[in-house]
């Protein structure tokens, strides 16, 4: 095999621009067929290695010669934003490499096994029916600039913002009577526009609440997950540094990323009527199904996993060097027509269908079966209470999330 070099000099940009809001951009496609390993200029200037195949997606993801820190000098950092978060943010696992990541990473792993999550069923259900309940009853917004008509009802704010956030809540042991300020800060952190103020303020607020929080399970500990990791403190395992800045990935990344799949996902349903059928009527098994090729053509993580080369590495043929960003675009990796069949056509039936839309390697996402049963309680559940459900609005209304970390909608107006 002949090893190659593609010169920095691009015409290539990424992120890009969205043709349609349910698909990547067409470009991507195009780079997949023809370039699939590329370099792309990013918002500082740099340009990165832009990686669109699955095959190739997959593998680097599993490859410890890249990493995950982005402190390394070649990082390419997702936005300004984030970047001038770094060196006031507590790092988290997701950002380091072994040792220390399996170390901090180690510490939670049985707290969502699949099974630990099976044992939340009962919640979330009940959860869903109360939000479901309250929706029915009303209040409902009636000449809303959401709405259009007369009668409309926000199913983010009612429904998709709710229920993980709950549910979040309730695992780590953060009262949701705090969720206001949490998810205001939040969305504050992952807009990629934030400037200066508004990031270190957002910042500043979260990591001091959760100090305070961890501080006050540890000395008086309840039946959650911060609770567990105050007495590691106790235990000479875990630094409070530690047990906070889990907690802030866990709480952020824990409700913004099914929020959206569950409003994303919807809209997407009630524009498929006939697959929003079988997922309505169908099995267990036909809506697990239904979820992981919602999670493959939607993939919410929509700004490409980031990494860095730690030593000379070479990609089918293409040769990157050490200290050189990579950027693995996820959303495209879903699409490759060379892994799946008719790769933009949404289809329930697809079954098992190894996206990675939460990664994949020792950083795949820690979340992901409490992600999956919320989604699998969440759409039959809203489908069957409203057989009616619409979209009271066309598409050019509804604001999307093109300039956040996690794509999905602001908004979605829908009458029953």
């Amino acid at each position: 095999m002949t090893t190659t070099e593609v010169p920095q000099e691009t015409s290539t940009s990424y992120p890009m621009t969205r043709e349609c809001p349910y698909r990547p951009a067409a470009e991507l496609g195009r780079l997949q067929a023809e370039e699939p390993i590329t370099r792309a200029r990013i918002w500082d200037g740099s340009t990165p290695w832009l990686l669109t195949r699955y095959a190739d997606v997959r593998s680097v993801l599993a490859d410890p010669r890249f990493s995950s820190d982005p402190y390394r000098d070649g990082y390419p950092t997702v936005a300004a934003s984030r970047k001038m978060r770094q060196d006031r943010q507590r790092p988290s696992f997701i950002f380091m490499d072994d040792p220390d990541h399996a170390r901090l990473r180690k510490m939670l792993i049985g707290e969502f096994t699949v099974r630990r999550i099976e044992t939340l069923r009962p919640l979330i259900e009940q959860t869903v029916i109360e939000l479901l309940d309250a929706m029915e009853a009303g209040p409902r917004e009636t000449g809303s600039r959401l709405a259009g008509t007369s009668m409309s009802t926000d199913l983010v704010q009612a429904f998709a913002l709710p229920l993980p956030s709950l549910v979040i809540c309730h695992l780590l042991g953060v009262p949701y009577s705090d969720h206001a300020f949490f998810q205001e800060q939040s969305h504050a952190l992952l807009d990629l526009t934030s400037g200066e103020d508004t990031v270190f303020g957002a910042l500043d607020a979260l990591q001091g609440y959760l100090d305070d929080l961890a501080e006050t399970r540890r000395r008086n500990p309840a039946d959650d997950l911060i609770s567990r990791l105050g007495a590691r403190v106790d235990a000479g395992e875990l630094e409070p540094s530690e047990v906070s800045a889990m907690a802030f990935l866990l709480l952020v990344a824990g409700h913004e990323t099914t929020a959206n799949m569950i409003g994303l996902g919807t809209l997407t349903l009630l524009h498929h009527p006939d697959q929003a059928a079988l997922v309505r009527d169908g099995d267990t098994a036909t809506v697990r199904s239904a979820v992981e090729e919602l999670l493959r053509v939607l993939t919410v993580t929509h700004l490409g996993r980031r990494r860095v080369a730690l030593t000379d590495v070479e990609v089918d043929g293409t040769l990157i060097r050490a200290g050189e960003g990579v950027i693995l675009a996820a959303e495209a990796a879903n699409r490759d027509p060379e892994k799946y069949s008719d790769p933009d056509d949404l289809d329930v039936t697809r079954g098992t269908n190894q996206h990675v839309a939460f990664g994949f390697g020792i950083h795949q996402c820690l979340g992901q079966p409490l992600a999956r049963i919320e989604l699998q309680i969440a759409y039959p559940a809203l489908l069957r209470r409203f057989p009616d459900l619409r979209v009271t609005v066309p598409d050019s209304e509804i604001r999307f999330r093109d300039q956040m970390a996690v794509y999905g909608v602001h908004e979605l107006p829908v009458a029953f």
